[in-house]
């Protein structure tokens, strides 16, 4: 059975942007998968996105993409919703991407802005619209400007937003105002796709987080969310602040190269990265270490 969904959160509250482990020879590796979602499901995580760009999505295949949806439903599928990643900057790419995810039993899309063409807003648009006309998925709009070079202008956003199945948007905007506005107009489930913004957006109307910082503090993620909902500001506040040096460490530098070099301080699956990533140096390691440390994560 698939986990609950409701109009306000469809897709849960705290997801994280899941790497994808590969083996020793830069294989896909779908056991290192299954038992690195388990965790983060255990650790407080209600749903995770699978095939996003810190799934190293530009470099897997169409093909590894399917497995790898596959096996994190059949681990994690009844506990949490999986959210494949398919966006591309090719309509009908995204298209075969997303009528794969239904067909290999997603719960649904994420969908980025196409990257480097630079469409106009109209172009945007009927993207996004023939994403949701492509299956019966509910959609999660990406709106990433600082990889993709185009931001989804507001006034798209609203217009999406009287797709049926468009119903969520992960903002990575960085622009509280624009938020503010978007999120009163369109009336979509907003997450905070970038973790130093998550309990700001929370105070503007957001309603969780995809999150990368997941991998290592789910727990106080959770705690976070849970202690806004419940009216506890302060303690929210306090746990953000405690959280700052892990926010800070793990994007230092590119996220998913962090974050495998995290997971694997901890002992969990991560494995190598593929060209264009590389693993980190043994000064950026050391930093990575007190960052963390600083931030209460126990490596």
């Amino acid at each position: 059975m698939a986990p609950i969904s409701t109009p306000q959160t469809p897709f849960g509250r705290v997801l994280t942007a899941m790497v994808t482990p590969f083996t020793a020879d830069g294989a896909l590796d779908l056991d290192g998968a299954q038992r690195l979602a388990t965790h983060l499901v255990d650790a407080g995580n209600d749903g995770l996105v699978v095939n996003g760009t810190t799934g190293e999505s530009p470099t897997t295949s169409d093909a590894e993409k399917s497995q790898l949806v596959r096996a994190v439903l059949e681990a994690v599928g009844d506990r949490a919703h999986v959210v494949a990643g398919i966006g591309t900057n090719d309509t009908h790419h995204t298209l075969e991407l997303a009528r794969a995810a239904e067909r290999d039993g997603a719960h649904g899309l994420l969908a980025v802005t196409p990257y480097y063409n630079k469409p106009s807003q109209e172009g945007l648009y009927r993207h996004f619209s023939a994403i949701a006309d492509a299956t019966g998925l509910p959609v999660m709009l990406y709106d990433i400007p600082g990889r993709s070079g185009v931001p989804i202008d507001t006034e798209t956003i609203v217009r999406l937003a009287e797709h049926p199945r468009i119903v969520a948007n992960k903002d990575a905007k960085g622009d509280l105002g624009r938020a503010s506005w978007a999120i009163a107009r369109s009336g979509l489930a907003w997450y905070s796709g970038d973790d130093m913004l998550n309990l700001p957006l929370l105070s503007v109307g957001a309603c969780g987080f995809v999150s990368v910082v997941g991998h290592v503090v789910a727990p106080e993620l959770r705690a976070l969310v849970d202690a806004y909902l419940a009216g506890d500001v302060q303690k929210a506040t306090e746990i953000h602040q405690r959280l700052l040096p892990v926010f800070t460490g793990m994007f230092r530098t590119q996220g998913v190269m962090t974050t495998k070099a995290a997971l694997g301080l901890q002992g969990l699956p991560a494995g190598p990265l593929r060209l264009p990533l590389v693993e980190l140096s043994a000064e950026e390691t050391a930093q990575l270490k007190i960052d963390l440390a600083a931030g209460g994560v126990q490596i």
